[in-house]
């Protein structure tokens, strides 16, 4: 199993206990890396290294892949991202939902959810063109590995002045050479979020001719769908539609059923994704937690359940409150305090938990964070996913073995992205590693205290440079643009 070059290394991982990314049994192994590389995995004892970790008792790993992220500002207005490296995350998929800071036209309006890419402040991120954006994220490199795809709300808000209504033939031209342009620059994928008002008027038709430079580039085409809770079934057959019309990769992006009158329904929906799955490329990633969070609703079926206030604009101080409370103090109903908030962002607890543990459960599904990068009050799934899935969900629950939970945040994801050389642990592939004590990893951030560092992340590597190490971050900026295989922009990261 072991590189025949000489046995001197950057950097040597000794005695770990190896889980390689595609459920294949652990083994107990040593790890070379040279040169940003795998170079040996095997009884390494004469190896010689510039810096030696002991991993005895430890689980050497893949760096997780986060399958579904909105981190296309922070890697540049945070890019030591210390709340995805610190829970073992070395590459993120940005530009999900149909939001991504590119194209985005200079002066083009930010509806939410579009208005959430700014919201942290910092660095003003727009770009007029895809390959501006992925030069900016080459020239200023983040901790992290990121994977960026086009935001089909963000082609609507730079070509369209009225995004209550479907595009006209002109604008849907212009909007597909937008996508082939954003494909040229590198683009893994477009993303659509039809749950959201600046993209619910786009009808199955538009998205489809919109997403048509797709077909046979290997890029995917992710969603987060028109509706999750009493129309869900619907919603599903759309994406498959499109996937089939287009002949591409579908991801069901954060797979849930939401609103009490819907719960259990996990049952149903499935079902009907493993059957497609027969028949066409279908993916889906979930987060592990009962609670969403995205901008803060003025749609009052969407405000029936418990809300509560992560950030607001105007109203600073009312983070981490329930809308319900704030709304009694100011002497309104719910949805006039939702307006009065604007721009704002929220956490619903509208969720079964049974329904996250079944889609959890269910075999194909990837792992992604979804959280949103600003604010003191965010989701706590932005510090705590991975290591809860491994903790409490893999160690505690038992729904699955640590093999399967390793390949369902890294293997899987990297195979479903079309990344290459990343997500397993393979001679030659990019050194992307996290090494961790199962007994004792598991998620702090709570939604009282939600950035909170996980415990039982030991170290982190990205790109071969040792970025994470016993609790905290090492300044290493290691990370790379991940762009699709295929394209000029693809050599650099090849």
């Amino acid at each position: 199993m072991t590189d025949s070059s000489a046995n001197s290394f950057d950097l040597f991982i000794r005695g770990g206990t190896v889980i390689d990314g595609t459920r294949a049994p652990r083994f107990d192994a040593d790890v070379g890396i040279r040169n940003g590389r795998i170079a040996a995995i095997g009884d390494l004892k004469v190896a010689k290294a510039e810096r030696t970790i002991d991993a005895a008792g430890k689980i050497v790993a893949p760096g997780f892949v986060d399958s579904h992220t909105h981190d296309d500002s922070a890697v540049l207005v945070e890019p030591e991202m210390p709340f995805k490296i610190s829970q073992g995350v070395t590459t993120v998929v940005a530009g999900n939902c149909g939001v991504s800071v590119a194209p985005l036209k200079p002066g083009t309006p930010r509806p939410m959810p579009l208005g959430l890419l700014s919201a942290g402040g910092g660095r003003d991120t727009e770009f007029a063109t895809f390959a501006d954006y992925v030069a900016m994220l080459r020239a200023n490199p983040a901790s992290v590995n990121i994977a960026p795809m086009v935001g089909h709300t963000a082609l609507r808000a730079s070509v369209m002045s009225d995004l209550s209504r479907p595009a006209t033939e002109s604008e849907i031209a212009e909007m597909r050479a937008l996508v082939q342009e954003a494909l040229d620059a590198g683009a893994i994928g477009v993303s659509t979020g039809t749950f959201y008002p600046p993209a619910e008027a786009a009808p199955t038709e538009e998205i489809i001719e919109i997403c048509r430079p797709l077909t046979g580039t290997g890029a995917v085409y992710a969603t987060h769908m028109r509706n999750e809770a009493d129309r869900v079934m619907d919603s599903l057959e759309e994406s498959f539609a499109i996937g089939k019309a287009l002949d591409v990769q579908v991801v069901i992006s954060h797979h849930k059923v939401t609103q009490p009158a819907n719960f259990g329904r996990s049952k149903e929906t499935l079902p009907v994704i493993s059957k497609a799955m027969q028949w066409q490329c279908v993916a889906l990633d979930c987060y592990p937690y009962n609670a969403s969070s995205t901008m803060l609703h003025t749609d009052p079926a969407k405000l029936k359940v418990k809300v509560v206030v992560a950030a607001s604009k105007p109203h600073p101080e009312v983070a981490g409150r329930d809308l319900a409370e704030i709304a009694s103090q100011w002497g309104v109903d719910r949805l006039e305090a939702a307006k009065r908030l604007q721009p704002a962002s929220a956490i619903y607890f509208a969720m079964d938990e049974a329904d996250v543990q079944n889609i959890l459960a269910f075999e194909p599904t990837m792992i992604g964070s979804d959280g949103l990068p600003f604010g003191e009050r965010p989701h706590p799934r932005l510090w705590g996913t991975f290591p809860r899935v491994l903790g409490y969900y893999c160690r505690e629950l038992n729904l699955f073995s640590l093999e399967t939970a390793v390949w369902k945040m890294s293997g899987l994801t990297a195979q479903n992205f079309g990344i290459k050389q990343r997500g397993t642990i393979a001679l030659g592939n990019h050194a992307d590693i996290t090494i961790f004590d199962a007994a004792t990893v598991r998620d702090t951030a709570t939604y009282d205290e939600p950035c909170v560092p996980a415990s039982g992340i030991e170290a982190v590597i990205v790109n071969g440079a040792l970025t994470w190490w016993q609790g905290a971050h090492q300044g290493a900026r290691a990370g790379q643009v991940i762009t699709r295989a295929g394209t000029a922009a693809s050599a650099a990261v090849a």
